[in-house]
């Protein structure tokens, strides 16, 4: 009688496990470490047992970050109204962000053509990762003129939502002018803050908001990992 090999039956068992919702897509899996210590075996038959269920996309793994149950891309439509907090959550995922760094300084050429101000102008910068669940699945820059709006910086402090921080500044509603997409590499930077390896394919998109009467509002660039977002375009 043929014996299955051990790590075959170690991803029988995971398998199972995710199939019967002990893993979600999105959830980490236990590390080598504690699955070598789960199943008695060495870390190289768990680690042939991972690389098979990653050969058939049950699960990938991200560099420094671990092992994680692969997930269907999140859909997430652009159009005239682009809310981040409506499209993940249409999904029935918990939409999050969270906020890396919230500054004002000069705007530079580029960004004071988009928002139609003078070059040194001074411009509140919103960094931050916009997350699905618990996964992040963007890291985004957005800009803003603080001349025009002078209390957004100190909103972002209370809020996250940038719909939400500019209604608290006066704008209720804005729409999408213009989106460009286009295709990159992760640096080490944007795989760190992603959980991705470097190089691995990402969408880069550049936006431009308008209020309703047609002033520039927000010049936004947004990277997308691209293993988990469906950029969807309706008018």
């Amino acid at each position: 009688m043929t014996r299955t090999p051990v790590w075959k039956s170690i991803t029988e068992t995971l398998e199972g496990e995710i199939a019967g919702g002990n893993y979600r897509p999105g959830d980490k899996l236990p590390t080598e470490a504690a699955l070598s210590s789960r199943f008695g075996v060495n870390r190289h038959t768990v680690r042939r047992a991972l690389s098979d269920m990653a050969e058939r996309g049950i699960v990938h793994s991200r560099r420094g970050a671990g092992v994680f149950v692969t997930a269907e891309p999140t859909l997430y439509p652009i159009g005239r109204r682009t809310r981040f907090h409506q499209n993940i959550g249409a999904t029935g995922r918990l939409p999050q962000k969270k906020v890396l760094r919230v500054e004002v300084r000069p705007a530079d050429v580029t960004e004071a053509t988009a928002l139609a101000i003078a070059p040194g102008a001074p411009v509140t910068v919103y960094e931050g990762l916009s997350l699905s669940g618990a996964q992040a699945v963007a890291l985004f820059v957005s800009i803003f003129s603080a001349e025009r709006l002078p209390g957004l910086a100190g909103t972002f402090g209370e809020v996250t939502s940038v719909t939400e921080a500019l209604r608290l500044n006066g704008v209720e509603d804005y729409l999408r002018a213009e989106t460009q997409v286009t295709a990159e590499r992760a640096s080490a930077t944007l795989a760190l803050h992603l959980a991705l390896r470097e190089g691995d394919p990402l969408l880069k998109t550049v936006g431009l908001n308008r209020t309703l009467e047609g002033a520039p509002l927000e010049h936004g660039l947004t990277w997308f990992a691209g293993d988990r977002v469906t950029l969807t375009f309706a008018p």
